[in-house]
């Protein structure tokens, strides 16, 4: 296995997982918390500690899913570091404009935030695993627009009128 290879398997994907991971799945909480309640500081929290579960999570996910001696995909702790960081980084990015303490301009910054993470997801799709750059940015904006959907929905169905 090349040194290149290796490095994808080991290092890169690991990190795209969990980026991939810590962008999408935190959308729901946040950004239905944030409607629901039109209260940043409730998204800050629900984003917060979704943020820190999810790389508990997948962090373990990732370190327990193989050993890495067949697969040579290396040490199970680094890539499950790796994974929980990139899960922890991907999801405290759009969580940190809700410590704004104005509702309107914490979502639209934060909606910002998750343009500018899909764009930087689409660049590392393209960059290390040989994907086109629009191809990536469809695919990963197509899955944000699922999860928006669900959580906007949820956020405006079950939550209450602002005081």
């Amino acid at each position: 296995m090349s040194d290149k290879h290796t490095f994808l398997l080991q290092r890169v994907q690991p990190a795209m997982v969990g980026l991939i991971d810590g962008s999408l799945s935190t959308l729901a909480p946040i950004f239905s918390i944030a409607i629901a309640t039109h209260n940043p500081r409730y998204a800050f929290i629900a984003g917060l500690a979704t943020s820190l579960g999810a790389a508990v999570s997948m962090g373990f996910s990732e370190g327990l899913s193989d050993t890495g001696e067949l697969t040579g995909r290396g040490s199970p702790i680094m890539r499950g570091s790796i994974t929980g960081g990139g899960t922890f980084f991907g999801g405290i990015l759009h969580t940190l404009p809700f410590l704004i303490p104005h509702y309107q301009a914490a979502l639209l910054f934060a909606i910002a935030v998750v343009g500018f993470e899909l764009v930087i997801l689409a660049y590392f799709r393209w960059k290390f695993f040989e994907d086109t750059f629009i191809r990536a940015l469809a695919i990963v904006t197509f899955a944000g627009i699922i999860i928006a959907s669900i959580s906007a929905g949820l956020g405006s169905l079950l939550g209450s009128a602002p005081n």
